[in-house]
């Protein structure tokens, strides 16, 4: 059984974040996903809607999820994960700002040259996103 690993904010579910964990399932017979910790979400991106403790609760409880875990702090190295979670596969979504390349060029160095990466695609909704969602929410309040 291949181990699937999905990594990710998660801060407001949505459909996009179902589908990118279903496609990462359908990958292997084990997902785990593993949730940006807040600090390294305030670090790379903005300050969460929720904390990191409900957004691993929610995700574990989607189908398509075996485990969820939170990730580690931005002063620990993001790959430090990997002996705890052994993932055969790293899948990224289709929006997720990671290059393959150089993703594979770093778990090479660090001896994990057995771990593919695989880019899942996306879903062609118009809300398949949480920026989305929150710029439609916006744009319904102003025009009440």
């Amino acid at each position: 059984m291949k181990r699937v690993m999905a990594v990710g904010v998660f801060d407001l579910l949505h459909a996009g974040h179902l589908h990118y964990l279903e496609q990462a399932k359908s990958l292997g017979g084990h997902l785990t996903v593993v949730i940006a910790h807040d600090d390294t979400v305030r670090k790379r991106k903005h300050e969460p809607v929720t904390n990191h403790d409900l957004r691993r609760r929610m995700v574990e409880g989607l189908k398509p999820v075996d485990q969820a875990v939170i990730g580690n702090p931005p002063e620990v190295p993001i790959f430090d994960i990997l002996p705890e979670v052994k993932p055969d596969i790293i899948a990224l979504g289709y929006d997720q700002e990671h290059a393959e390349d150089s993703i594979k060029n770093k778990l090479n160095q660090l001896g994990f040259e057995n771990i593919q990466v695989l880019r899942v695609e996306g879903l062609s909704e118009d809300l398949d996103g949480t920026r989305k969602i929150i710029a439609r929410i916006l744009d319904l309040s102003r025009n009440k």
